[in-house]
């Protein structure tokens, strides 16, 4: 699974969670004002896009959102929390 995270400073464990749930290509951008949302693109092969809410700007979410329905790819916005983003990414599993 490749997976674009945007937002969050940092990512700390969550980047490892992730690599042990099987993502193997994993690509962060931090999300604030010097994300240029004209140029933010969706690398090709993604498969999920993480959206980390307490550290986006809202036009970039806006943006991505719009961008991510046009390829027909997930997104999951959740709070910077391992324990928030595990539920979020179970209910997607149960949805697939």
């Amino acid at each position: 699974m490749s997976i674009l995270v945007i937002g969050a400073d940092h990512l700390g464990d969550i980047a490892v969670n992730l690599k042990n749930l099987g993502c193997h290509s994993l690509t962060h951008l931090k999300g604030r004002k010097n994300i240029n949302k004209r140029k933010l693109k969706i690398p090709e092969g993604t498969d999920l896009v993480l959206v980390m809410t307490d550290y986006v700007d809202h036009n970039i979410a806006r943006c991505i959102r719009s961008t991510a329905k046009n390829l027909s790819v997930p997104v999951i916005f959740s709070k910077r929390s391992w324990t928030y983003l595990s539920q979020k990414l179970n209910m997607v599993e149960k949805l697939s």
